[in-house]
């Protein structure tokens, strides 16, 4: 057994890092001189003891109520929801939308065996019944899981409350993307969700 290959299996167990790739990085961890190796065994200390899952929005937390939800200048009337924390920052970088935020952790994929019950989707709709939310934002990707959830929620959400207004995000050509360069679908998309100019 080489020395390495505990941390090379651990590595590789990560989505996206092959075996290649975790050696290359048990490697690069193992020669660096600038304390990487501590710094990282204490970032994975701390996110184990001290992030958990915000009670409210299900986002990445260090309390069990997030910044975002307890930030008392957003619109609380506004909740967008999102497949990943990950969709979650990206949106935040926008420093567009002050509403707040549910995350499903993850998307309906029956041929990955994943279904509603895998979300927290329960919690979405408990959500929308127990606080004043007016409208929900579904923003779950534009691919076949994506679009597979946004319906789902949408016609679970429209059963329990007929009064809440529910949108889907928009997609199509990315700013500075020329059409010659964009696929058929994303086309259709774009000229299907046009808005008024």
């Amino acid at each position: 057994m080489i020395p390495l290959d505990p941390l090379i299996k651990s590595l590789s167990r990560l989505p996206g890092i092959g075996e290649k790739s975790a050696t290359r990085l048990a490697i690069q961890i193992f020669r660096d001189t600038t304390g990487l190796a501590q710094d990282l065994i204490k970032s994975l200390v701390h996110i184990t003891e001290k992030v958990v899952f915000c009670q409210k929005c299900q986002n990445i937390s260090e309390q069990d109520i997030c910044d975002i939800c307890s930030d008392t200048s957003r619109n609380t009337h506004l909740l967008c929801v999102v497949q990943e924390p990950v969709d979650l920052m990206m949106i935040e970088k926008t420093s567009e939308y002050k509403g707040l935020y549910h995350v499903l952790h993850g998307a309906i994929s029956p041929l990955d065996g994943i279904g509603p019950e895998d979300l927290r989707v329960r919690a979405l709709i408990e959500r929308v019944s127990n606080e004043d939310i007016q409208e929900v934002i579904l923003a779950t990707n534009p691919n076949p899981e994506g679009e597979t959830t946004a319906l789902y929620l949408k016609k679970l959400l429209s059963a329990s409350n007929t009064a809440i207004k529910i949108s889907r995000i928009a997609s199509g050509i990315p700013v500075g993307g020329t059409l010659e360069y964009a696929d058929p679908k994303t086309l259709a998309r774009s000229l299907g969700y046009r808005r008024d100019f």
